[in-house]
C-alpha cells in the first residue's frame, strides 16, 4: 500500500526528450540518499521521488542500464546521458530523479539515507527522517533481502 494512495501520475523526461517516464509515486514526499555511489552518479545528494507501480517509459531503446551492485541498477538516456532512475531488482520498485519532473505538486524532502556517508559541504534546510546506512541495510534485511 502506497502512503500517497491518491496520489495522480508525474510525467518527466530526460534533457533530450528521448526518455519520457510517467509513474505515480509511492510517498507523498521527495528522499535523499547520500551514499557514496549516489553522490558520484548525480555529482551530489540523489534526490528521488519513489514510484508506486511499474512506470511507462517511451523511448525506452534510448535507456541504457548498468548494473551498479548485485541488488540493483542505474538507468540513463544513451543519448544525452541524463541520468534516470535507480531500480531496486529484488521487488523491480523504482526510485527517479526529481529534476526530471516538471511538477512535482507540493512535494518537499521528507526523508534521508546514508547520512553516516553525508560530506560535510552540503546540508539540507527542512527537517527529515535521518537513516544511516547501517539502519538501512537492517530494515532491508528484517524485510527478507539479503546483501553480499
Amino acid at each position: 500500500m502506497t502512503d500517497n494512495a491518491t496520489a495522480e501520475p508525474f510525467t518527466g523526461h530526460c534533457l533530450c526528450g528521448a526518455v519520457t517516464i510517467t509513474m505515480t509515486p509511492a510517498k507523498p514526499h521527495l528522499e535523499a540518499c547520500h551514499c557514496e555511489m549516489c553522490r558520484r552518479w548525480c555529482g551530489s545528494a540523489y534526490l528521488a521521488v519513489q514510484g508506486d507501480a511499474q512506470p511507462v517509459f517511451t523511448g525506452e531503446e534510448h535507456i541504457t542500464r548498468y548494473a551498479s551492485s548485485g541488488w540493483a541498477e542505474r538507468g540513463f538516456c544513451s543519448n544525452c546521458g541524463s541520468n534516470l532512475f535507480y531500480c531496486f531488482t529484488p521487488t523491480g520498485s523504482y526510485s527517479f530523479l526529481a529534476g526530471l519532473f516538471d511538477d512535482l505538486g507540493d512535494m518537499t524532502l521528507g526523508e534521508e539515507i546514508f547520512v553516516d556517508e553525508q560530506p560535510s559541504y552540503y546540508t539540507f534546510k527542512q527537517e527529515t527522517v535521518r537513516k544511516t546506512g547501517p539502519e538501512i541495510i537492517a530494515e532491508a534485511k528484517e524485510a527478507g533481502f539479503t546483501f553480499e
